[in-house]
């Protein structure tokens, strides 16, 4: 008899044993495989938030098809205690161990709202954006200009919200002058600047900013990215540019990146002054004279004057030869490069053909030709816009 109890209870236990892995080898198929929802969505971790709060707010918005295996392959892999503060974007199809690593990972929020602060030549504003998670595309709610407009509700919400991202954008072609400006009036940054950095100092890119975050730290920021991208462009410059150091590619970088917004003709503007720097030729850039008379500081709003294109300025590149003294402005990536390597060309003359573009020309009759035609268009709109 005890035999027979033995052999049951044996057979029993194996059974069980068998039953308890298949359960286990079922809870990591759902846990591993992947995830129930077609479409990605934005899922909100609040801060001091637990994994059950967060597993059972995945199971009703259908990630998870169980928000308790959920929390135990969480807990086996040792991340319950990992859990990190955020909005973040769950992708189509994604398995719970996908979706444990997202809410764990940490780093910046990854969907949600975002306010990113516009920089431009002749503004700033300020977006409020939100990721649609079904397109994986940001829609605008609302944009403003700090100091000028008033503050929108919405804005002031978000800004007090946790899980707020903001990001700072900056144009080509801005001052140091209008970017130091520009972070004085972000209310989300701290910290006094005491000296506007040097001219050209500064990359144009896209930085990723916290509330709080000093403004010196963000102007580091800016400097040392604008540093590698000038170290790049010099190291592959073209073996017989008439440059003598970096800062004199940055400075001629500065002037094609305030002559063209025209990223295609980037390469020959830059050719026109690497030629007439070969043939000893001034300049004769208007961005310079301009930045002569501004130092930066503002837009000039205006033509120029037949006096001040005569004026001595240190920048005045109509009066001066060669290059001026310092940048003019911040220029991208895209110009330090064209800066670095221009095209081959012949030109040394060009002028705006209409087109937002610009007409170029190796000959000054033919340059003549072209700013004739320029005066005709400018003509010809100056009437459209009286009524004629």
């Amino acid at each position: 008899m005890w035999r027979s109890i033995a052999s049951n209870a044996l057979t029993f236990l194996i059974v069980a044993l068998f039953v308890l892995g298949g359960v286990i080898m079922w809870g990591r198929g759902q846990y591993e495989g992947p995830g129930p929802r077609a479409d990605a969505i934005c899922v909100q971790v609040e801060r001091g938030s637990s994994f059950r709060k967060v597993s059972e707010n995945l199971a009703d918005q259908g990630a998870v098809t169980s928000a308790s295996i959920f929390r135990m392959g969480a807990d086996y892999a040792g991340k319950t205690s990992e859990l990190k503060a955020g909005s973040f974007l769950v992708e189509p199809g994604a398995s719970m161990e996908q979706i444990v690593d997202v809410v764990t990972r940490g780093g910046a929020s990854t969907c949600g709202t975002e306010v990113v602060y516009r920089i431009g030549v002749n503004r700033l504003s300020a977006l409020v954006r939100e990721l649609d998670p079904s397109t994986n595309r940001f829609v605008e709610r609302v944009e403003f200009e700090p100091g000028v407009e008033e503050t929108p509700a919405l804005y002031t919400e978000v800004r007090d919200a946790q899980d707020t991202r903001y990001r700072i954008a900056l144009a080509e072609g801005v001052t140091s002058w209008q970017i130091v400006t520009a972070l004085r009036g972000m209310d989300v940054l701290r910290g006094a600047v005491e000296e506007i950095p040097p001219e050209g100092a500064l990359a144009p890119d896209s930085y990723e900013v916290r509330q709080g975050d000093q403004r010196s730290d963000v102007l580091a920021q800016m400097a040392e990215q604008q540093e590698l991208w000038v170290s790049a462009a010099w190291e592959a410059r073209d073996p017989d540019l008439p440059l003598n150091s970096p800062e004199e590619l940055l400075t001629l970088a500065s002037i094609i990146e305030k002559e063209t917004g025209v990223a295609e003709e980037r390469e020959q503007v830059s050719s026109v002054f690497v030629n007439r720097l070969n043939r000893g030729m001034r300049l004769q850039t208007d961005p310079t004279v301009i930045y002569g008379i501004t130092k930066g500081q503002g837009v000039l709003g205006r033509g120029l004057r037949r006096s001040e294109l005569r004026a001595v300025t240190p920048w005045n590149t109509y009066v001066i030869e060669g290059l001026p003294p310092t940048p003019i402005a911040n220029p991208g990536r895209a110009s330090l490069m064209a800066a670095a390597q221009p095209a081959e060309t012949p030109y040394v003359f060009f002028v705006a053909d209409g087109t937002g573009g610009h007409a170029f020309a190796e000959t000054l009759d033919e340059h003549n030709r072209n700013v004739a035609r320029w005066r005709e268009i400018e003509a010809e709109r100056a009437s459209q816009s009286d009524g004629g």
